[in-house]
């Protein structure tokens, strides 16, 4: 980025994007388009040749690619292409029926795609988009000069440095009371405007900043839709703020090509845009569970097996056991081999963790150290990304602390195929997932088998690695889970994904919640985080809180340098398994909250403006969220144990008392240590179990009413699905029940005006 803070050491990072030019003072280069003239005309669109005001002809095409997303692109060939496309197709263009193109006289130009518009007038060129009634929800910005003729925007068209193309660009007005999320999982405030977003993947160092380990070019609007780039360059986006009325889009790449995407929810905009891309994938219900990990620091198989049966032993909720770095050799990384030493016998390690309920989860990386025995075979083999000079490129990806390392050059059928030979044995041993961690480092000078550069491969490369992990763990397996670290456009398909390492403070943890709504508003429904954050020893108050907020996010994980095992906190260990327990109680609500995304792709945790996205305040309360649709969960993000809560609009309960809340306002809120604050939707049925050692899927399910009244509920699970509606007559509740499941009570929370008692009538379907 072309500007760093002042007086702080340079954050180094091997992969760097490469800079953009500056003009200098009465510099030329920006050609941006004046008018236009029709070519040709479809059914679902129109391509235009465009003269800008330099005198250059570029080409325009205007169509639509499925019932409310119209695709705009702009490039010097018809048939150009992003340069990504050489190693992966990002974005997938569907069709409508009732898609038309209407050129008329005179007239602007119309491509209508049903609850979405594009009308194009040609001479001066504009573009705007509104919905189905004709309201505008999107247009171009035709440029801002200032009092001395210098340039503040980039208008619709491209620029030119030492007469090269080096960029495309768009710019959009916007009013000024619009708000913009996504983007991917970016740590900054949720509404995005004033801040200028890169779609570059760094090794973030941390959860505390707009640099992002998962980049995604998506934005959805509180006006009403949504807008995708397809490109795997560093497109940079300026949401308003070089200039406060203009969101601005640079693309350095061969076209831009971008989609705009009708709501006018956010969930509607993610549903079509997983039409686009990809469909999320369902994690299998085991990762629901509690993972915990052995931390950032030597295990051995003896620990490792020591650390199940002391889980067992104290009754902890825990589904995975995550092994990190060290279950390879120190200086190896990542060989994908067990440290012989450490790790004598890991089969028989497997299979008794495996009879003790537990999943094993191995930590990876797509980089070989060159130090491992493993190096020379690939290199010779030219498994690796070059040099320029057609070297094995060595790059420092662990910043100096630990050795360099090749890169896995994954657009090489050849060495993808080695690569999944070093996974296959380890998941055919018992090991059940992956954890696939880095993949943001591959230099913007390096060389792959297919010819493309690492800027061009750089962004894309992340899909490539978790596509080879996610397949092979698929042909072993039959789930595609990993445990990623980095992702880009289209990555919702690899479930699931965590928050990379951040500090250990309160500040933290509230940046980190804020990269996770971030990403879900970019398509993402499953996520999670290092739950005591990962740098450091979180003290024992922040430990209990953080574990609450992991508790009751989409995936949980106890990870970090310093051990997170419950009874490394006893002052606090009630509290943390306490948290742990609170969410196995919760999971036939959460996996049927899981089991929506899914099929939706909205998010499972949930910022406020996807259920009430007319709510101005929704799109600025970033530090609380709705898990699903009926629980509000608001970490405690001061030690102080007190905090401001932002209810919507209705009724809302306190989980822990039963108090009846008015929303559409703050309220200060103190729980103790051991409570979460949690609200719930007044009237929500809330399917609950008996939490044990592991998920399962219970026979029997009990219904917790808030308050009891007309309302209704689905209970989504491996069984099927069952279905609830409750109705209320006097001091009655009936509740009647479709499905598999038995419900073998209802229990009323201590609400005000509630039922008396329950009556159950049961079908099953």
């Amino acid at each position: 980025m072309p500007y760093r803070p002042p007086l702080v050491a340079h954050e180094y990072f091997v992969a760097d994007p490469p800079e953009l030019p500056v003009r200098e003072r009465g510099e030329g280069g920006l050609s941006a388009l004046a008018t236009a003239e029709l070519v040709a005309a479809g059914e679902a669109g129109v391509m235009l040749k465009a003269t800008t005001g330099t005198e250059e002809t570029l080409v325009v095409q205007v169509g639509v690619a499925g019932e409310g997303v119209i695709r705009v692109r702009l490039s010097e060939d018809a048939d150009a292409r992003p340069r990504s496309e050489r190693a992966i197709p990002l974005v997938r263009p569907g069709t409508y029926a009732g898609a038309r193109a209407e050129a008329a006289p005179g007239e602007p130009i119309v491509v209508d795609a049903g609850s979405l518009r594009a009308e194009i007038s040609l001479s001066p060129w504009h573009l705007r988009f509104t919905d189905a009634s004709g309201t505008t929800l999107l247009e171009q910005d035709r440029g801002h000069t200032d009092i001395s003729g210098r340039l503040r925007t980039l208008p619709f068209g491209r620029s030119t440095a030492d007469g090269s193309p080096v960029a495309y660009h768009e710019s959009f007005a916007a009013p000024p009371d619009e708000a913009f999320a996504g983007f991917g999982e970016s740590f900054a405030p949720l509404d995005k405007r004033g801040q200028r977003p890169l779609m570059w993947n760094f090794d973030a160092f941390g959860a505390e900043s707009q640099r992002a380990y998962k980049n995604i070019p998506l934005y959805v609007s509180s006006r009403g839709y949504g807008v995708l780039v397809d490109s795997g360059a560093p497109t940079e986006f300026d949401m308003c703020q070089s200039t406060h009325s203009v969101v601005q889009i640079v693309v350095p790449d061969d076209v831009l090509d971008y989609y705009v995407i009708a709501g006018p929810t956010p969930p509607e905009v993610l549903d079509r845009y997983n039409g686009l891309t990809s469909r999320p994938e369902l994690p299998p219900k085991w990762a629901f569970g509690t993972w915990i990990s052995s931390g950032f620091f030597v295990d051995t198989q003896e620990r490792v097996l020591a650390r199940a049966r002391t889980i067992r032993e104290k009754g902890i909720p825990c589904d995975v056991l995550h092994l990190d770095c060290y279950w390879q050799t120190e200086g190896h990384w990542s060989d994908l081999r067990w440290d012989p030493d450490r790790f004598p016998d890991p089969g028989a390690m497997l299979a008794e963790l495996d009879r003790m309920g537990f999943k094993v989860c191995l930590w990876m990386n797509p980089y070989v150290s060159h130090l491992s025995p493993a190096f020379r075979e690939a290199a010779e083999a030219g498994y690796f990304l070059r040099t320029p000079g057609g070297e094995p490129y060595v790059a420092d990806c662990w910043h100096g602390s630990y050795p360099p390392c090749g890169i896995v050059d994954l657009t090489n059928p050849e060495a993808v195929a080695w690569f999944k030979d070093l996974l296959r044995p380890l998941l055919r041993q018992g090991v059940q997932t992956f954890k696939t961690d880095f993949a943001e480092g591959v230099p913007h000078d390096a060389v792959a088998a297919n010819g493309m550069t690492g800027t061009d491969l750089h962004n894309v490369y992340t899909l490539l690695f978790n596509d080879a992990v996610a397949e092979v763990t698929h042909e072993v397996h039959g789930h595609s889970l990993v445990w990623a670290r980095s992702s880009f456009l289209g990555g919702q398909r690899h479930s699931a994904q965590w928050g990379g390492d951040t500090y250990t403070s309160y500040a933290a943890m509230g940046s980190t919640l804020r990269g996770g709504l971030a990403h879900g508003l970019s398509g993402v429904p499953f996520w999670s985080h290092d739950a005591g954050g990962f740098t450091g020893r979180p003290t024992d108050d922040l430990y209990v809180r953080w574990t609450q907020f992991g508790a009751l996010s989409p995936l949980l994980r106890l990870h970090g340098t310093t051990s997170r095992e419950p009874w490394e906190f006893p002052a606090v260990e009630e509290h943390a398994v306490a948290a742990l327990r609170l969410r196995y109680r919760l999971m036939p609500y959460l996996y049927s909250a899981a089991v929506e995304a899914a099929r939706t792709g909205a998010p499972m945790m949930r910022a406020l403006c996807v259920d009430y996205p007319g709510d101005p305040v929704a799109w600025q309360a970033d530090l609380e969220y709705l898990l699903g649709r009926d629980l509000l969960v608001a970490p405690m993000t001061a030690p102080e144990g007190t905090r401001q809560v932002y209810l919507p609009h209705g009724e809302w309960v306190d989980y822990w008392t039963g108090e009846v809340l008015t929303g559409s306002r703050y309220v200060r809120v103190a729980k103790p240590l051991e409570q979460i604050p949690i609200f719930v939707r007044h009237g929500a049925l809330i399917p609950v179990t008996t939490p044990g050692d592991t998920v399962g899927t219970p026979d029997e399910i009990t219904l917790v009413a808030f308050g009891g009244g007309h309302s209704h509920t689905r209970i989504h699970d491996t069984d099927g699905d069952t279905a609830v509606v409750a109705t209320r007559d006097g001091d009655t509740l009936h509740v009647a029940v479709t499905g598999p499941k038995r419900i073998a009570a209802v229990e009323f929370a201590p609400v005000t005006g509630a039922p008396g008692r329950a009556v159950i009538s049961q079908e099953t379907s």
